[in-house]
């Protein structure tokens, strides 16, 4: 059915592990670094999966040196914007600035929008 199905689009399936066997060192070498992001994480060992999706971005999101850039800037093209780097502030803040709740809103989706936008 696959074959057929492959043939019938077009598509040149081919399997990655008999054909190329170096890739497979490729990948030991990503989830060992995964590994020491994640043991560096976490308390328990049984809490890891809780960490992983930080773990992945702490790793897409770090420079390699071989390429001098992050695999997410490789990937999307862009520089990607981490959480921390997105501020919010506080009902406190927005007190103190004396701004109404629609202009403060406003200005949130502005700067959301440049964000977007880059």
């Amino acid at each position: 059915m696959m074959t057929e199905l492959c043939e019938q689009f077009r598509i040149f399936h081919h399997n990655s592990t008999p054909y190329h066997p170096k890739m497979n060192g490729v990948v030991e070498a990503a989830n060992k670094n995964l590994k020491k992001i994640i043991q560096k994480m976490v308390v328990t060992y049984k809490d890891w999966h809780e960490t992983l999706p930080y773990a992945l971005n702490r790793y897409h999101t770090s420079v390699r040196t071989s390429t001098g850039a992050t695999p997410y800037s490789l990937v999307y093209g862009t520089k990607v914007v981490l959480p921390i780097e997105v501020e919010i502030p506080s009902l406190r803040v927005l007190a103190e600035v004396e701004l109404d709740e629609a202009e403060w809103v406003q200005q949130r989706l502005d700067q959301l929008n440049l964000i977007e936008e880059k």
